[in-house]
């Protein structure tokens, strides 16, 4: 099957994880704006971290077309500091909770010969601060495996892409305290956070206009 272009999205299907979210919200916004058929499900619907709540909820679905993997989860803490139990909770959220829908979502994929996966990793990934090992550790990983699975799908037409959408002042991150924003604000060479409202139409945009691409990080902030 061709990839898909602008214009031939009638009744595509995409899956947003962690679509209560701030930016989950704004991602499937976005795509139903564009006339998809969005599945946007919170925690209760879909909880990542339980591999029978992943089974069930799959099986409830259509063939995707696109899968968003945006479910996370972020808990600052030095490593000294860290439990088993803390590391634990943030890998199989990130990580072992973005394995588990990819997995899912891939067997109609490869039936049809046709898809898309976008993982949201995060800047931490490749520049972690000080306080996120357990979180860059489960986003470091999500590209390894996204960059994987391209070559892995590739053949069967399948389009594996990661996005690194920047610090965005959401539910997640309203909890740091001025002084923290105020330093990271200084590392954008823009002088200015990402938003939810920019970050989303870069996925259509990715989705529908670059039906080529594969394998690709995308950073969407300004920081260098």
């Amino acid at each position: 099957m061709p990839p898909r272009t602008a214009g031939s999205c009638e009744m595509e299907h995409v899956l947003v994880t962690g679509g209560h979210g701030d930016l989950g919200n704004r991602i499937a916004s976005s795509f139903r704006d564009e006339g998809f058929n969005v599945h946007a499900p919170g925690r209760s619907e879909l909880d990542v971290s339980n591999p029978d709540s992943v089974s069930s909820f799959f099986k409830t679905l259509e063939p995707l077309d696109l899968l968003v993997l945006n479910a996370g989860l972020s808990h600052d803490q030095l490593l000294a500091r860290t439990s088993e139990g803390d590391w634990d909770r943030q890998i199989e959220i990130n990580l072992h909770g973005a394995f588990r829908c990819a997995k899912s979502a891939l067997k109609p994929m490869l039936r049809r010969r046709s898809g898309h996966l976008i993982f949201i990793s995060s800047y931490s990934a490749i520049h972690p601060p000080i306080g996120q090992a357990a979180y860059a550790a489960a986003k470091a990983g999500l590209i390894g495996l996204a960059k994987s699975l391209a070559r892995e799908v590739g053949s069967a037409g399948i389009r594996v892409n990661v996005i690194l959408p920047g610090f965005l002042e959401t539910r997640m991150t309203e909890a740091l305290s001025e002084a923290r924003r105020k330093a990271v604000r200084q590392n954008h060479a823009l002088g200015r956070f990402n938003t939810p409202d920019s970050v989303a139409p870069f996925l259509v945009h990715l989705h529908q206009h670059l039906p080529h691409t594969s394998g690709q990080v995308f950073q969407l902030d300004s920081r260098v």
